[in-house]
């Protein structure tokens, strides 16, 4: 049997087009193969990673067995099945690949996308988990993690991200996301006023149980103390409204030696990197490094609407250094270069950091990725 590794090798990460019947077809054949824990199911735009860290460990703290699915990985996949406080060791991976491939047939195995399959495969590695926390991928109703039943829905923050598949409105994106919800849904922080109105809608329609927004006593003074963008208060909020709909007292001391592994993280004292890649996340560094002076280490998709995400973050930016990345994806570097320009950024190619000077790391999960290879972190 061919090793997962090898076998993921050869699925495409990305699709310009998506068969939304695939995953439901090949779930209803096999699912009687599965016995599911509860399933809290995250979807949104940013935010959604750490928001499903903050719940996975308070509960797994809390002394339960749990499970948090995530995506996408920074340096090796076990980073998007976590298990009971770890990342899944590579024997575990392995054992489930082959339990899967026992499972499937074939012509399924073939045809699934490198994150149905991995989806699937983190349901097999989560068989006796009480809890799983369940992060959607790009979307909310078509996502390959929509297919299972669930007990509770939260929603993070919303804007404008990934246009060509969810839409290119808030009310869109609301709508292709909310509609995943199925008995009950949280609905996060928003910016936008929109997004609770279709939430509401979709409740009614689906007859869903819908809790709004709401702030718990200490939350952002944790954060603080942390040194992480008040963003994430909002994310920590979130989950706690999670854990009180579960019968939970949140209790910010389970979290106290938590880590958000490329979430404004400070890995050096003068080197933070961050996976974010679109404006939302350029708002909250932007507020994190207010008063101050950076070097950005810089690379991007070409389908991102970088130069929005520039232009916030232009007031702190020092000096913008292009990390050069080998990726079908991202932007050519002579289109990159005519967009720096138009901004009026002092830029260069990125060779090194030195010790005094700040940077800050960001573009995306393949930037980081990069840098950390690199720079051997």
């Amino acid at each position: 049997m061919t090793k997962l590794e090898d076998f993921l090798n050869d699925k495409p990460l990305f699709y310009k087009e998506i068969d939304y019947d695939r995953m439901p077809r090949v779930w209803q054949k096999i699912k009687k193969h599965f016995k599911l824990p509860k399933i809290i199911h995250i979807v949104g735009t940013n935010g959604k990673g750490s928001t499903g860290r903050f719940l996975a460990w308070h509960l797994y703290k809390d002394g339960l067995k749990v499970g948090h699915y995530s995506s996408p990985h920074i340096l090796r996949f076990n980073e998007r099945i976590w298990l009971d406080g770890s990342d899944v060791s590579d024997e575990i991976l392995e054992f489930a690949h082959q339990k899967l491939q026992n499972i499937l047939d074939k012509k399924s195995s073939d045809s699934l996308s490198y994150f149905e399959y991995t989806t699937l495969l983190s349901m097999v590695i989560y068989e006796g988990c009480e809890y799983i926390v369940l992060e959607a991928g790009l979307g909310g109703e078509y996502d390959a993690t929509a297919v299972f039943e669930n007990i509770l829905t939260l929603c993070t923050t919303i804007d404008i991200d990934h246009e060509s598949f969810l839409g290119d409105s808030i009310k869109d994106i609301a709508t292709t996301k909310l509609n995943a919800t199925k008995k009950a849904l949280i609905v996060g922080y928003q910016n936008s006023d929109e997004v609770l109105k279709v939430a509401k809608k979709i409740c009614t329609k689906k007859d869903a149980t819908l809790i709004e927004y709401d702030e718990f006593l200490g939350v952002s003074e944790f954060i603080k103390s942390k040194n992480l963008p008040s963003v994430f208060a909002k994310n920590l909020n979130l989950s706690f409204l999670a854990l009180k709909f579960l019968s939970f007292e949140p209790r910010l001391d389970l979290l106290k030696d938590i880590t958000l592994f490329g979430r404004a993280q400070k890995i050096a004292p003068n080197i933070t990197i961050d996976v974010g890649h679109n404006a939302l996340a350029a708002r909250a560094l932007l507020e994190h490094f207010k008063g101050k002076k950076i070097n950005l280490i810089f690379n991007t998709f070409s389908d991102k609407d970088y130069e929005k995400s520039l232009l916030i973050l232009k007031p702190i930016v020092k000096k913008l250094l292009i990390i050069e990345v080998d990726n079908q994806r991202i932007q050519e570097q002579k289109e990159l270069i005519l967009v720096l320009e138009k901004l009026g950024f002092d830029y260069e190619i990125f060779d090194s950091c030195k010790d005094s000077e700040e940077y800050l790391v960001f573009g995306s999960f393949t930037v980081v990725e990069k840098f950390l290879k690199r720079n051997e972190y």
